[in-house]
């Protein structure tokens, strides 16, 4: 793949919930820990609301070429680690907080050539890390099966067994290798969207975004190595934006939590001695109505916060969360 250059306009870039994250975790001191770099916005602005050393993280080294025009301005207080968060806990440990943004950074979106958008046409990648296997090969070579649970369970698109017999049959006559081929495919299985609704090739896109770069399997890992790296007193606070993702970080907070019961109604009921958290609010915190107007994508994009205590990192099952599971897979 051509190597992608970053847009321009990235430090003007201001990320979904950034107000309401700062009030809910101030006064922000110490040392924190970015898992979803992307454009800097929450680094930079940990940073100024006084951080005294932030560890950027993410999987894509276009992230951090993006940030080498301001950076240096912050010295020896902002590391920079190429690597995926589900292993924050192996880049630091004792930290005062950790912030995860779930959302597909803008500047991924915004470069067609890295196969995010079915707005505009490129090859067919999603590859957050530029490594590994491609949409494309997915898409390619999965069977029918597989990838109607991949639409369905990943994307929640109710329409999944069509849209994969329609993928099928595309690729008996020619492979599927671009954005705006696939678009076409699963434009051609749902109704036309009534004005206000999101495009028809919304979901099925999320969905094999989210396979391609293993996303809930990370942001289990990822939510377990934080409970392992902040110190009694470190907060977490991830942002998400879709319903499966906050219902897996909910599921988890209620769990660490100790407050017994089921995480999910299919889980063994649980009791902890001591809990790992204190949650901050039981009700997620949305975008105000200013955020709205400035930002429609805010729009479904939820908060949760919570307190580490200093109880020992513990161990918890990914299906007690609601992890979403395939029942086939490609091997």
């Amino acid at each position: 793949m051509a190597a992608a250059h970053p847009p321009k306009d990235t430090e003007s870039h201001i990320p979904v919930l950034l107000r309401p994250l700062l009030a809910a975790v101030a006064p922000v001191a110490g040392t924190w820990l970015d898992g979803t770099f992307g454009a800097g916005g929450y680094t930079r602005a940990l940073l100024q609301a006084g951080a005294d050393r932030v560890i950027a993280v993410d999987r894509d080294p276009l992230a951090f070429e993006m940030a080498r025009g301001w950076a240096g301005q912050y010295g020896d207080r902002l590391v920079m680690q190429e690597g995926v968060f589900s292993r924050l806990d192996s880049y630091a440990s004792e930290l005062d907080g950790v912030v995860l943004d779930l959302g597909v950074s803008s500047m991924q979106l915004d470069l067609a050539e890295r196969g995010f958008s079915f707005m505009k046409d490129g090859p067919l990648d999603m590859r957050m890390s530029q490594t590994g296997e491609s949409a494309a090969d997915l898409v390619n070579t999965a069977g029918e099966s597989v990838l109607a649970d991949i639409l369905f369970h990943y994307g929640e698109e109710r329409a999944s067994r069509r849209i994969a017999r329609a993928i099928l049959r595309a690729r008996a006559e020619a492979p599927i290798t671009t954005t705006l081929q696939l678009a076409g495919i699963i434009e051609s299985c749902l109704p036309r969207p009534k004005p206000g609704q999101s495009h028809p090739a919304t979901r099925s896109f999320q969905a094999l975004r989210i396979a391609v770069n293993e996303e809930y399997d990370e942001l289990f890992k990822g939510l377990m190595a934080a409970e392992r790296a902040l110190k009694p007193g470190g907060q977490l606070a991830v942002v998400t934006f879709h319903s499966i993702e906050d219902r897996m970080v909910k599921r988890f907070l209620t769990a660490r939590a100790g407050q017994g019961g089921r995480a999910n109604r299919y889980a063994p009921e649980t009791q902890q001695d001591a809990p790992q958290f204190i949650v901050r609010s039981r009700k997620a915190i949305g975008p105000d109505d200013a955020e709205l107007a400035d930002n429609p994508r805010s729009r479904s994009a939820k908060l949760r916060v919570a307190v580490r205590t200093d109880a020992p990192a513990g161990a918890i099952e990914s299906y007690s969360i609601g992890m979403p599971r395939l029942r086939e897979t490609r091997t």
